[in-house]
């Protein structure tokens, strides 16, 4: 990244303008990036809501199409915000929104987990969350209004996510759930605050609780009677998100075979350690033997948070001197446990500003008092640095090159997964995994990413099962998971639930991580002895967020 400052274009102002709109139009998104002005509300979730977030895309379309890009910069953000949009305009046409349920990423979740980033060291801070708080009613009453809509044209999801998302509610509403535990540990770091806001926290908190209880309710006696039996969403949906997931389009058919074959390489490589770890021994075997490893691992969440901060510390630090060029503000990053107990890990970015640094999430699932080290080391390489944090943060940092919309907005999650499993195998190439135990656990994740490969193709495109005895479904797509990852079976079933209702997403990761290991390949043959890893990371990393084809020609020119 050069310190000289840009010059902002037209094609800059089209894209700071659309990051403006959709701020408007999607507070939650907003808070994502650290906008609070936008904090005391929601947005329209009714088909209403839609239909305006598709006609500005349209607008935003024209106008990027009558401008002419001035350098390579500008051209990027051009091919990549108009496949972005375009995009979003052909799953509006497909009626997505309409079906769009799932125990991960959708309105259910992502009302409630907007409370997680939002700012509390200030009675005013309080004062924003609980006016949201009394706007989550009329969110949920939009998002009932779609899903209904949904109803009357024949467009529902599948029944399995229903009924697990209606499973999620109930412990967001419960006595001592999200929201009766968020309201009643207000507690600003300047004091206690006043009566009046305490009441208004308490109060709004309730009518969110029972707002939920209302989709609940909906979901569980409207919605879930007229879904569909069937988790597959076919060939032309499943095409369509894989475009979204990737930024890229690939032929799906070689993918799942490539999948197949990549997962019986992960299978010899994960048997080859399982005998350095211990000799004769099978991947269960070794598995079993370092389960017994107390030394390898932790008790309780709160071991778990300080080994996850020290680890990462450890890394940012190290790498630092070393490997990457890591500017100060993103050398913090945040180790968190999450509020909730659903069972993942996820990042969230900075702010702008970086007043509000990266953060590790691990949402752990009721019951899980034990975490092996050597299992999750490359689990922390993958959210932090030199994986998503370096790639996600370094985009927000190079306010000098890139507009908002591509330091903050842009990408996809093959660009942001994909770099995040590149990076896995980078820090085994720099020696950070020479610990067989911890090879071991880096494959067990790369299996289980190649297994989602086959697992999501196979069930959203009706694929024959690899045993050839019938297609692949539910029941099957759990039992094979279980068989190619050694995790709790609470992580198991909510994984499997996820890819059924989120189709594309899960694989972008393994072929996200395909495409950066071809692009990094491509680049080094075309440069040939003047090739340079370290260039080639920092040059691609630059880029900041973008989909995978508009990495291609940019890293081509």
């Amino acid at each position: 990244m050069t310190d000289e400052t840009r010059t902002p274009t037209p094609i800059d102002t089209i894209a700071d303008a659309w990051v403006d709109t959709l701020a408007e139009l999607e507070p939650t998104l907003a808070t994502y990036i650290g906008r609070s002005e936008f904090n005391d509300r929601f947005g329209d979730y009714s088909p209403a809501g839609q239909q305006r977030l598709t006609e500005e895309g349209r607008k935003t379309l024209a106008a990027l199409a009558a401008a002419t890009p001035v350098d390579d910069i500008d051209a990027v953000t051009k091919e990549d915000l108009a496949r972005e949009i375009e995009l979003g305009i052909e799953l509006d046409d497909a009626k997505w929104h309409l079906r769009d349920i799932n125990v991960i990423a959708s309105h259910a979740q992502n009302i409630r987990s907007a409370f997680d980033l939002m700012p509390t060291a200030t009675p005013d801070d309080w004062s924003v969350i609980a006016t949201r708080l009394k706007a989550v009613p009329a969110a949920i009453d939009g998002y009932i209004e779609t899903l209904r809509t949904g109803i009357q044209q024949g467009v529902v999801p599948a029944r399995r996510q229903v009924t697990e998302v209606v499973s999620q509610i109930g412990r967001y509403t419960e006595d001592g759930g999200f929201f009766a535990a968020f309201a009643a540990e207000a507690a600003p770091a300047e004091g206690q605050l006043p009566a009046s806001l305490a009441r208004d926290l308490a109060d709004n908190a309730n009518a969110a609780r029972v707002a939920y209880d209302q989709l609940a309710e909906f979901l569980g006696t409207e919605l879930a009677p007229a879904s569909s039996e069937k988790d597959a969403v076919g060939r032309e949906l499943y095409a369509l998100h894989s475009r979204r997931f990737l930024g890229a389009t690939v032929d799906l058919d070689e993918t799942y075979e490539w999948g197949v074959e990549e997962l019986a390489r992960m299978v010899a490589e994960q048997e080859s350690i399982a005998r350095e770890i211990k000799a004769g021994a099978s991947v269960e075997e070794a598995v079993a033997f370092l389960e017994q490893d107390e030394s390898r691992k932790l008790h309780g969440t709160d071991a778990l948070q300080r080994w996850m901060q020290e680890t990462s510390d450890r890394a940012v630090a190290e790498l630092g001197r070393t490997h990457f060029d890591i500017a100060e503000p993103i050398r913090k990053l945040e180790c968190m446990i999450a509020p909730t107990k659903e069972g993942g890990i996820y990042y969230t970015g900075p702010t702008d500003d970086f007043s509000r640094p990266g953060r590790m999430w691990w949402s752990v699932p009721e019951g899980v008092e034990s975490f092996d080290t050597w299992r999750e080391l490359t689990t922390v390489y993958h959210e932090g640095v030199p994986g998503h944090h370096l790639q996600i943060a370094q985009a927000v940092y190079n306010r000098a090159q890139l507009n908002t919309y591509r330091r903050l907005l842009g990408g996809t999650s093959g660009h942001a997964e994909g770099w995040a499993l590149y990076a896995e195998r980078l820090m085994e190439q720099l020696g950070y995994l020479d610990d067989p135990a911890d090879r071991l656990g880096m494959l067990d994740g790369q299996r289980m990413r190649a297994a989602r490969v086959v697992l999501d193709i196979g069930v959203h495109l009706e694929k024959q099962r690899p045993d050839g005895e019938g297609v692949w479904d539910a029941d099957f797509a759990l039992d094979f998971m279980r068989h190619n990852v050694n995790m709790p079976d609470e992580f198991v079933k909510f994984e499997v639930n996820r890819y059924l209702g989120w189709p594309g997403q899960a694989p972008s990761y393994k072929v996200g991580q395909r495409i950066w290991e071809q692009l990094r390949d491509e680049v080094a043959e075309r440069e040939g002895a003047e090739f340079s890893i370290k260039r080639f990371h920092k040059r691609a990393l630059d880029i900041g967020g973008v989909g995978l084809d508009t990495l291609r020609s940019a890293l081509s020119r």
